[in-house]
C-alpha cells in the first residue's frame, strides 16, 4: 500500500511540473505578440534557425517578435511576417538580418537601422534582408583554402628530410 501511494505522489508532482512548463510556454507565448503592435514583413533566401516566436532585436532590444514564416511561390524566398512595437518606428532603408545568437544554433532577427527620415509602413516589406550563414559552410571554405595553400606551399605533409634518411 505504501508503495502505490509514493507512486501517486510521485506522479501528481510530474503532472505539476508539466503544468507548470505548459503555463510557462503560453505565457511566453502571448509575450510575443503583444496587442499594441504593427506588421511588417521581409523576404530570405536562407532563414535557418528562425521559427515562430522568434526575437526581433534593434540595437541589442527586443522590439518584436516573427508571427509567421511562409514560402512564396514565385520566387522561392521565405516570406517571414512580424511583429513590431507600436512606437519603434523601421526606417525604410534599414536591413534585417538573420543574426546567430550562439553556436548552439539559436538565431533571432536583428535590424540594422538605416538612416532615412521615411519610415516603413505597418503592413509594409522591409526590402533589405540578409539570411543566415551556414556555420559548417564556412568552415568547410576555410578548411579547403587552407589544404589549397599548403599544396601551393609544396608541403604534401610527409614529414622533415631526416626522418626520410634513416
Amino acid at each position: 500500500m505504501r508503495e502505490s501511494l509514493f507512486e501517486t505522489l510521485v506522479g501528481f508532482v510530474v503532472v505539476a511540473v508539466a503544468g507548470t512548463f505548459l503555463w510557462f510556454s503560453l505565457q511566453q507565448r502571448s509575450e510575443a505578440a503583444p496587442r499594441d503592435s504593427y506588421m511588417l514583413t521581409a523576404k530570405y533566401n536562407p532563414i535557418d534557425s528562425i521559427y515562430s516566436g522568434s526575437v526581433v532585436r534593434m540595437a541589442g532590444l527586443k522590439v518584436g517578435a516573427v508571427d509567421d514564416i511562409a514560402l512564396d511561390p514565385k520566387t522561392y524566398k521565405a516570406v517571414v511576417t512580424f511583429t513590431m512595437r507600436k512606437g519603434v518606428q523601421v526606417p525604410d532603408d534599414s536591413t534585417v538580418q538573420v543574426i546567430s545568437d550562439g553556436l548552439l544554433g539559436g538565431a533571432y532577427l536583428g535590424i540594422l537601422v538605416g538612416g532615412s527620415f521615411d519610415y516603413v509602413p505597418e503592413g509594409g516589406t522591409i526590402e533589405f534582408t540578409r539570411g543566415s550563414v551556414d556555420l559548417l559552410t564556412v568552415l568547410s571554405e576555410v578548411a579547403g583554402s587552407a589544404a589549397r595553400n599548403n599544396s601551393d606551399n609544396g608541403d604534401a605533409g610527409g614529414g622533415s628530410e631526416e626522418g626520410a634518411t634513416r
